[in-house]
């Protein structure tokens, strides 16, 4: 068992070394920063104190000195924290080494101090809930960490409860439920449980939430308020449920304690109960609602709620496809949201804003054929989401834009607006990229400052129970032999805990890894080339300018069966080879319909190859075919010839030749243009990730090689061996 023990924690800090390793060598900006830490008052060394910087995951400790060394950046936050001391957050400006003092925070013995210093610790929590969750986070293990001798159940109840509410602002919801839990353990209160019925909601525990909320709806220890939640939550789950009866029955319910108390919620559940009524088809009670909940907001000081009703009202209008009633509230919004532009009012969201108003308006007249009225709408979306930065809207309308110019018969603006639209298209694509990789790194800090609140935990119980054990062992002596049992067995399920801790850490870092493989693979798989797409429409649309009505049908006939193979495929992460020959081949005849001057193919496979027993993800051969046609035959003076050959490699592979007699690699680059040349074939990079990720994936399952040939003539051959699984 010792040599398992050892094995894991070798293991662990091999991985530990290796990830410092990567980082040290990956990162030249960073330094070695060396500093102390004292006590404010006598200026004395510190041992023993932790040192980290904000957002990476080692921690140094300080010696007998007080001093210690850690890699930094300019700009980095320090902290400094311990348990007798409240955490110094400092921000690196430069190379000196920096000397900290820290107000020594000895734990206070009388328990008013512990109860008033627990207190401050929660405000501090508070106060930065909105800005920054380590700063929260850091607060609350403080917080814990002076309990954690006492049984202070009220107040270890409060630092629960606002770790989960600190998780519901950052909706980190299951790491929310966990904390519930603990505060619920603690001591449990109908409030509490309104805030744990809630967080099973959002964490898509429904019937988990279900359960729960249905027991607070017979309480006599919630206010009204309180109630009005209840209801409503509930409602919500019913109704993701499929339960809408009872859902409506719950929502009437909120809405009458919302009315009599005259809360604000009444508009919003209002709306809501109309959305429900529409939804079951029974438009009579939907408009009723709608329109309750307009009056509700009218009856309000606040003109935000009365813009919040109507746009749900022209919302439900939209999409009972009464465009004209639609379009007469819509304007109205619009009107007094662009005298709200300049102030902060909290009516202006993602949801309702002018350039979202416009692109609605615009939308509207385009479902009613009114082409001409839909423009300028249009137009003042687009720029507006400009102006604030809203690629969402400003796709989405650009989009609609170039469908409408293309309506009535504007190719050219049609197609120049198409254009900008895929740029927006790729700009929110890199902007996603981003998101996935700071909400990828917020997780990775929440999870280390969760895990060391929950090994304080463990250590309390830990010492809880070592007090027990001391006490039983000096009031029954006799019973001592089978208290050393006990302790061993402690002892061992301590190390077994260990190893298991340590087993976990490394099945979730693997899993973390392989999520993230995944999700980069979809994000690439889900990428078609623009520009191959662009150029077929404007195929069709020179067969449609010349009259050829009959080459339009057949090739958007097989354009429409390869878009429709594509989106099917779209969500496989493999599939059979012999899909991905058929969709090479129809892909191939498309683009010799679009240059039948320019080249000849032949595609040949080895009968011999069982295709089926070899699987592929979709479209990974497509883009080495395209440069082949686009890069290489496309450019010849006279009619070249692109071959495709599939033959057996070995026992377990099979090797794919895609070889032209085009103008080869070099001269292709040589009548690049500068910009060109400056700007990446996105195609190509996204096809050597994707064959990074899976060979990282699964051990080097595809292997490629691209020669260039110049004998008898240039060309280029590009050579793909693919395993079996």
């Amino acid at each position: 068992m010792k040599y398992v023990i050892l094995l894991i924690l070798l293991g662990s800090f091999t991985f530990c070394f290796g990830q410092q390793y990567n980082e040290a060598k990956t990162s030249a900006n960073y330094f070695t920063l060396k500093g102390t830490v004292k006590d404010y008052d006598s200026k004395k060394p510190i041992k023993g104190i932790e040192v980290y910087i904000s957002g990476a995951s080692t921690t140094e400790l300080t010696d007998y000195s007080g001093e210690f060394q850690i890699r930094a950046r300019i700009g980095d936050e320090l902290v400094v924290t311990g348990m007798d001391i409240l955490p110094v957050y400092y921000t690196l400006k430069s190379e000196e080494d920096v000397d900290v003092l820290v107000k020594d925070f000895y734990m206070p013995e009388d328990t008013d101090e512990i109860v008033e210093l627990h207190k401050k610790l929660l405000d501090t929590a508070k106060s930065y809930q909105e800005t920054s969750i380590e700063k929260s986070l850091e607060a609350i293990e403080k917080s814990l960490r002076i309990l954690r001798n006492y049984r202070f159940e009220t107040q270890r109840e409060a630092s629960f409860e606002l770790l989960g509410d600190i998780y519901v602002y950052w909706k980190q919801y299951d790491l929310a439920v966990e904390n519930y839990k603990n505060a619920v353990s603690e001591k449990t209160s109908d409030a509490l449980s309104l805030k744990l019925g809630k967080a099973y909601f959002l964490n898509k525990q429904y019937k988990k939430s279900k359960v729960l909320l249905k027991t607070l709806t017979a309480s006599k220890h919630l206010n009204s308020k309180q109630k009005i939640e209840v209801f409503n939550t509930l409602a919500d789950v019913l109704d993701v449920l499929k339960e809408e009866d009872q859902s409506i029955t719950y929502r009437k319910k909120a809405l009458d304690l919302a009315v009599a108390r005259r809360d604000a919620k009444a508009i919003d559940i209002s709306a809501q109960l109309g959305s429900a009524y529409a939804k079951i088809g029974d438009q009579t009670n939907a408009i009723g609602y709608f329109n309750n909940s307009v009056l509700l907001a009218q009856n309000k000081s606040d003109g935000g709620e009365l813009i919040k009703a109507l746009e749900n009202t022209a919302d439900f209008y939209g999409e009972n496809e009464m465009y004209d009633k639609e379009i007469s509230i819509r304007k109205k919004n619009l009107e007094k949201l662009e005298e709200l532009d300049n102030t902060d009012d909290a009516v202006m969201t993602d949801s309702l804003s002018i350039q979202k108003s416009n692109y609605k308006i615009g939308r509207a007249y385009v479902s009613k054929d009114e082409f001409k009225k839909a423009i300028p709408y249009l137009e003042k979306s687009i720029s507006e989401a400009d102006k604030k930065k809203d690629i969402v809207v400003q796709k989405d309308a650009t989009r609609k834009l170039s469908e409408v110019y293309r309506s009535v018969g504007d190719f050219e603006k049609a197609l120049e607006t198409y254009q900008n639209y895929v740029h927006l298209v790729d700009t929110l694509y890199i902007k996603k990229e981003q998101q996935i990789s700071q909400a990828t790194r917020l997780r990775r800090d929440i999870a280390s400052k969760q895990e060391r609140i929950t090994s304080l935990e463990k250590e309390r119980d830990l010492q809880r129970g070592k007090m027990d054990l001391a006490i039983q062992n000096q009031r029954l002596t006799i019973e001592s032999n089978k208290r050393q049992q006990w302790t061993i067995y402690l002892l061992i399920a301590g190390l077994c805990l260990m190893g298991f801790t340590a087993y976990l850490f490394f099945r979730s870092n693997k899993q973390q890894k392989l999520n993230n493989n995944l999700l980069a693979l979809k994000s690439l798989r889900s990428q078609m080339n623009p520009h191959f797409i662009f150029n077929a429409l404007n195929s069709v649309n020179h067969y449609i300018a010349t009259n050829d009505e009959r080459n339009a049908n057949r090739f958007l006939s097989q354009f429409s069966s390869l878009m429709r193979s594509v989106l099917e495929n779209s969500e496989e992460d493999v599939i059979p080879f012999s899909k991905e020959v058929e969709l090479l081949k129809l892909y191939i005849k498309l683009e010799h319909s679009r240059f039948t001057d320019k080249f000849d193919f032949e595609f040949n496979m080895d009968d011999a190859i069982a295709s089926d027993e070899f699987v592929i993800p979709p479209m990974l051969l497509q883009p080495y075919i395209e440069n082949a046609i686009w890069h290489g035959l496309r450019y010849r003076e006279t009619k070249g010839l692109l071959k495709v050959y599939v033959e057996k490699n070995t026992f377990e592979s099979i090797k794919v030749i895609i070889e032209d007699n085009g103008i080869g690699r070099k001269q292709s680059m040589a009548l690049k243009t500068e910009h060109q040349k400056r700007k990446k074939s996105k195609a190509m990079e996204n096809i050597n990730k994707r064959i990074e990720i899976l060979n990282s994936m699964y051990k080097d399952r595809f292997e490629v090689a691209i020669e260039d040939l110049e004998q008898p003539e240039t060309g280029t051959r590009v050579i793909v061996i693919l395993k079996k699984d």
